[in-house]
């Protein structure tokens, strides 16, 4: 089955590639791999949450972060395969590094990172199964919660 195939089984559009908020490229290709920059779990131009991640009405809860972890990974994809001519192009993932922007009490980071992780896998299979890294970070561009670089592998 097709990435793509594997995306409309899902029922899951990717979306626009985020446009870079400061000098870099969202991907890069070299030989058979796909960097992605850093990607934000940006909505139609907008992050939908800003701080840090822990517990209490202050913060970003850690289910909202693993929900936008999984959005960044769908940037990523769509950063990815904007770079190599399409998801299809795509054909597994290698390496996910997370950052979450942490309250110093917080110690979940991998637990949120998994909103990332678990997304390619019900997209690539087997090959999309990685290393990873999982950092708390004090702070993100734009006051972002999470943020996740991918490396992909191309057809």
């Amino acid at each position: 089955m097709s990435v793509s195939e594997r995306l409309a089984e899902l029922g899951i559009e990717i979306p626009n590639v985020v446009p870079p908020v400061a000098a870099y490229i969202p991907a890069k290709v070299h030989d058979d791999l796909v960097f992605t920059s850093g990607q934000l779990p940006m909505v139609a131009g907008a992050l939908p949450a800003t701080g840090k991640v822990g517990e209490g009405d202050d913060h970003v809860s850690p289910a909202d972060a693993k929900s936008y972890a999984r959005q960044c990974a769908l940037n990523a994809i769509a950063a990815a395969a904007a770079v190599v001519g399409g998801v299809n192009e795509l054909s597994g993932v290698l390496k996910v590094v997370g950052f979450v922007s942490s309250d110093p009490e917080f110690t979940g980071q991998p637990g949120v990172i998994n909103g990332a992780s678990e997304i390619l896998a019900e997209i690539f299979g087997d090959a999309g199964v990685h290393a990873r890294s999982a950092v708390g970070v004090p702070v993100l561009p734009l006051d972002s919660p999470v943020e996740v670089e991918v490396i992909f592998t191309r057809v």
